[in-house]
C-alpha cells in the first residue's frame, strides 16, 4: 500500500516539476522575444519609410529635369546624359484629340509636395510578365517607373529603370534582417541558457518533495501541507516572480523546503530582471537614433523636399544615426557572443610594451589635441589574443581622450610586478564621482546621460573591456578623483604564468557575468 502511494506521489511530483518548468520558461522567453521583436520592427519601419521616401524623391527630382528639357526643347542635347541615368522618353501622337490616360493620379495635396510641378502627372510601377526562364531578382532588376503627362499638348511617357535601385535596397534589407535575426536568436539563446541554469534547482526540489511526501504518507498523514505548497508553487508565473512561499510554523518538516524554493525564486527573479533590463536598455539606446531619423523624415515631409540645404542636412543626419545604430548593434553582438561562450580566443605571445606603443601611435594620428606620454618596460610578455587585448586598451584610452580637456597629458605605462604585467592608463580629466565608480563597468551605465550622449557613448565600451580582460584571467583596478583625474590599471598574468592553461582558456572559457 505504501509503495503504491509513493509511486503516485512521485508521479505528481514529476508532473508538478514539468508544469513549473514549462510555464516559467515559456512565459519568460515569450516576453523577451516580444520585446526584441517590437524594437527591431520599429527600427525597420522607420528605415524603410526613410530610405524608400528618399529614393523616390530623388527620382522625382531628376524626372523634373527631364520635363524641363522637354518643355525647353533641349532634350536632344541632354538625351545621352538622361539615358545614362536610366531615363527614356516616349511621345505619342494625339488621335482625334483624345488620349487615354494611364497610370495612377496621386492626391493633389501629395502632388504639390513633390518636385514634379505638373499636377496631372500619372505614375505607375511595372514589372515584366512572369516567365519560366526568368527569376524574381531578374524581374525586379527590369522593373520600370513610368510617368505619363502632357507637354505642349502632346502626351509623353517618361520611363526610369528603377530595377537596380530596388535590387540594392532589397540586398541591404536582407543583410539588415540577417543581422537582426542573429542578434534576436543570440538574445533568445542567452535567455534560454540563463533560465535553464536558474530552473535547475527545481529538479532537486521535486526530489525533496517526493521524499517528504513519502515520509508523510508513511506516518499516515493526509499530506495537506504539501498540497497547499504545491498549489502555491503552481500559481507563481512570470508576472509574480516576486511572490514568496509562507509556511505555518507548525509545519516544521516543510520549512527548509519552502526556504529553498524561495531562494530559487530569488535567483530566477534576479536572472529575469537582468534580461529584461538588458533588453530595455538596448531598446532605449535604439530609440534615440530612431527619433532623430523620424524627425528628419518629418522635416523632409513638411518643407525639405525643395530645399537642397535641408535635404542634404537630413540625408547626412540619417546616415550618421544609421552608423551609430550599426556600431551599437556590433557591440551588442560582441557581448551576446561572449555571454553565449561562442567566442574563441586566438592566443599568441604578445609584447605588452610594443602593443601599447602601437595604440599610442594611432591615437596621436587621430587626436592631436592631447599629449601622450609613455613609460614602457621591455620584455613584458603576455599570452593573449592580440586583437582583443588591443581593443580593451584602446577602449580605456578613448575614455581618457573623451573626458580629458585639450592640451592635458595622458600617460600609459607598462610594468612587470612579480607574476603580473600591469598596463596603466592615467589622465588629468574630469574624474568619476565615488558613487558612480562601482558601476562604470555595468552595461549601458553612464554617470551623466547628457555628457555621454554628447560624446557619443553607449555605455558598453567598459563592459566589453572588462569581458576581454576577464577572459585573459586578469582584472581591472580604477582609482579616480573628481576634477583631478583617473588611473585605470589592467593586471594580467605573465606569459609563463598562463602558458600551462592556454588550452583551457581556448576550449573552455570562463563565463562572463551579465552586468
Amino acid at each position: 500500500m505504501n509503495k503504491q502511494k509513493g509511486h503516485k506521489s512521485g508521479g505528481r511530483g514529476a508532473s508538478l516539476t514539468d508544469k513549473i518548468k514549462s510555464s516559467l520558461a515559456l512565459k519568460l522567453n515569450v516576453h523577451l522575444a516580444v520585446m526584441l521583436f517590437s524594437a527591431f520592427f520599429t527600427v525597420n519601419l522607420v528605415l524603410v519609410i526613410g530610405v524608400i521616401g528618399t529614393t523616390l524623391f530623388r527620382i522625382e527630382r531628376e524626372t523634373q529635369m527631364v520635363i524641363d528639357s522637354l518643355e525647353n526643347a533641349t532634350y536632344m542635347v541632354y538625351q545621352p546624359l538622361f539615358e545614362e541615368k536610366g531615363f527614356q522618353v516616349r511621345s505619342e501622337t494625339v488621335k482625334n484629340g483624345v488620349v487615354e490616360p494611364s497610370g495612377r493620379l496621386l492626391p493633389r495635396a501629395l502632388q504639390e509636395m513633390l518636385p514634379v510641378e505638373s499636377l496631372e502627372a500619372r505614375r505607375d510601377l511595372k514589372l515584366p510578365p512572369r516567365q519560366q526562364d526568368i527569376s524574381l531578382a531578374q524581374r525586379i532588376d527590369q522593373a520600370t517607373y513610368h510617368m505619363n503627362l502632357t507637354i505642349h499638348h502632346q502626351p509623353h511617357e517618361i520611363i526610369y529603370q528603377i530595377g537596380p535601385d530596388l535590387n540594392r535596397l532589397l540586398l541591404a534589407g536582407i543583410l539588415l534582417l540577417a543581422l537582426e535575426l542573429f542578434v534576436f536568436l543570440g538574445s533568445l539563446v542567452e535567455g534560454v541558457g540563463a533560465i535553464r541554469k536558474t530552473l535547475k534547482p527545481i529538479a532537486d526540489m521535486a526530489a525533496t518533495t517526493r521524499s517528504l511526501n513519502d515520509q508523510v504518507a508513511a506516518l499516515g498523514a493526509d499530506g495537506t501541507g504539501l498540497k497547499n505548497l504545491a498549489g502555491e508553487i503552481s500559481s507563481i508565473d512570470a508576472s509574480q516572480l516576486d511572490r514568496r512561499l509562507a509556511v505555518d510554523e507548525s509545519q516544521k518538516e516543510l520549512k527548509e523546503l519552502a526556504q529553498a524554493i524561495n531562494q530559487m525564486l530569488n535567483r530566477i527573479n534576479a536572472a529575469y530582471q537582468s534580461q529584461v533590463r538588458f533588453v530595455s536598455d538596448a531598446s532605449h539606446e535604439l530609440r534615440t537614433p530612431i527619433s532623430v531619423i523620424q524627425g528628419y523624415v518629418n522635416l523632409l515631409d513638411r518643407w525639405g523636399k525643395k530645399d537642397e540645404k535641408t535635404l542634404q542636412e537630413s540625408i547626412d543626419a540619417i546616415k550618421g544615426e544609421t552608423e551609430s545604430m550599426k556600431a551599437l548593434v556590433e557591440q551588442l553582438l560582441f557581448l551576446a557572443r561572449g555571454d553565449n561562450e561562442s567566442m574563441q580566443l586566438h592566443l599568441e605571445s604578445v609584447e605588452a610594451g610594443e602593443l601599447v606603443e602601437e595604440i599610442v601611435k594611432e591615437a596621436r594620428l587621430i587626436d592631436p589635441h592631447h599629449i601622450f606620454e609613455t613609460r614602457l618596460q621591455t620584455a613584458a610578455l603576455l599570452t593573449a589574443d592580440r586583437q582583443l587585448m588591443k581593443q580593451a586598451i584602446r577602449i580605456l584610452l578613448e575614455n581618457s581622450m573623451k573626458y580629458t580637456p585639450a592640451g592635458e597629458v595622458i600617460s600609459l605605462r607598462v610594468n612587470q610586478m612579480d607574476s603580473q604585467v600591469h598596463i596603466t592608463v592615467q589622465d588629468n580629466g574630469i574624474g568619476i564621482e565615488p558613487e558612480d565608480l562601482p558601476h562604470i563597468f555595468d552595461r549601458f551605465y553612464r554617470s551623466d546621460e547628457s555628457r555621454a550622449r554628447k560624446t557619443g557613448g553607449s555605455g558598453l565600451g567598459l563592459a566589453i573591456a572588462k569581458w576581454i580582460i576577464q577572459r585573459h584571467h586578469g582584472h581591472v583596478e580604477v582609482i579616480s578623483r573628481v576634477d583631478i583625474g583617473t588611473r585605470t590599471t589592467i593586471m594580467l598574468p605573465k606569459k609563463a604564468a598562463v602558458a600551462a592553461s592556454e588550452k583551457a582558456v581556448t576550449e573552455q572559457p570562463d563565463g562572463f557575468e551579465s552586468q
